[in-house]
């Protein structure tokens, strides 16, 4: 039987970079500068093991925090497996880059701007020098951040690599409800479209959104058009979206068939190689981009009953040819039929698209599942 490993964990990581299309993971900055794998502002340990008064992260040094179990960013670099997945073939890092709490040595308080500015880039540029020493390409890697100044932070960083911020802003301190409370507003006047508009003429490369804009209750609340995954509301998101890439964090399994048909990335906290079916009455398919199906294996998958999913699931892994291998015909045959599906902008011509010859990559607009934190979010504390 399968175990979930705890999130962020090097052993989490691996698994999900095999099992799935990607791999979402958390980074913060050491006390001396270090890149470590840790989502949130407290060392996620047992209270009576921290040796500082002080629990955040950036308290604390890369050599303590792995004698704690946490894995650092090199470390997941050094992953054989891990590595050749990304590097060679074609699968997506997501990188969420994460500010100290204000009152953490680094964490330049509650109104230093500049502060955490200056943190976020020198992330950026630590994170960056591992990326460019482990030759991870730049079209399978992407920077994203809660912080308003993140156009700001890749300017002023080294770094030529994809990024995005995340909408609504949830701040680097407080509990889940009232860092949630304090987002509200702003996700109530920022439409999905009004998102889709800032990232487009800001440079963004993606959108990591959250799943309150796409199911009831919460997508009713935003200004403007109200978008969804069926009827009305899926028509709304195609137009709004125009093919722009959307990340949806994290995605349910419910609604996971619905998220992928509607032409949005999903991060999947649903690692386990014994779930095949989904509750929607669908077999499950783990990875859309990097395992791409064409239109008559699609159909064969979508036909697959609870009774014989596993033998279709079988019959597809075996034929279906994994992206890295597919030749420019084959690319070619796959882009058409997904930007006529999701309304692609010219993705099709290799002018455009520089995939349909040499990328290990799938193009940024396809439709891929990602694990959310590496095999998804496990219970606090994340070691005991």
């Amino acid at each position: 039987m399968w175990q979930q490993a705890p999130e962020n964990t090097l052993e989490s990581l691996r698994h999900a970079i095999q099992f799935h299309d990607g791999i979402e993971f958390d980074l913060r900055l050491t006390k001396d500068g270090e890149v470590i794998i840790h989502h949130d502002e407290d060392v996620s340990i047992a209270k009576e093991r921290l040796t500082s008064p002080k629990p955040w992260v950036e308290n604390y040094t890369l050599d303590e925090l792995e004698s704690f179990g946490f894995c650092s960013f090199r470390s997941l670099l050094e992953d054989s497996v891990v590595l050749e997945q990304w590097r060679d073939h074609g699968k997506m890092g997501c990188v969420e880059l994460k500010r100290p709490h204000p009152k953490a040595d680094k964490g330049g308080g509650f109104f230093g701007r500049h502060a955490h500015k200056r943190h976020v880039t020198e992330l950026i540029d630590a994170a960056d020098v591992l990326l460019n020493e482990f030759e991870v390409p730049k079209e399978n890697s992407v920077y994203y951040a809660f912080h308003t100044g993140m156009r700001p932070s890749i300017e002023a960083s080294s770094t030529s690599r994809p990024w995005a911020e995340l909408l609504p802003y949830i701040p680097p301190f407080g509990n889940r409800q009232t860092k949630r409370l304090r987002a509200l507003p702003q996700f109530v006047t920022h439409s999905f479209a009004r998102l889709v508009e800032r990232h487009r003429s800001s440079g963004a490369s993606m959108i990591p959104c959250a799943i309150e804009y796409f199911v009831p209750p919460m997508n009713k609340l935003p200004l403007g058009k109200k978008v969804g995954l069926s009827e009305k509301g899926a028509e709304h998101l195609k137009m709004a979206q125009g093919g722009f890439p959307v990340y949806v964090w994290p995605t349910r399994a419910d609604i996971e068939h619905k998220l992928l048909a509607a032409g949005l990335t999903g991060l999947t906290d649903h690692a386990d190689p014994n779930f095949t079916w989904l509750p929607s009455g669908h077999a499950r398919w783990t990875r859309p981009a990097t395992l791409p199906m064409d239109a008559k294996q699609s159909e064969l998958l979508n036909g697959a009953t609870e009774e014989n999913h596993l033998d279709v699931l079988a019959e597809l892994k075996s034929d279906v040819t994994p992206w890295i291998e597919c030749d420019a015909a084959r690319r070619t045959e796959l882009m058409s039929m997904w930007s006529k599906r999701w309304s692609w902008r010219e993705v099709a011509r290799p002018a455009f698209n520089p995939a349909l010859k040499d990328a290990s990559s799938p193009p940024w607009q396809t439709v891929r599942l990602i694990g959310h934190r590496g095999s998804g979010k496990t219970s606090r504390p994340v070691f005991p």
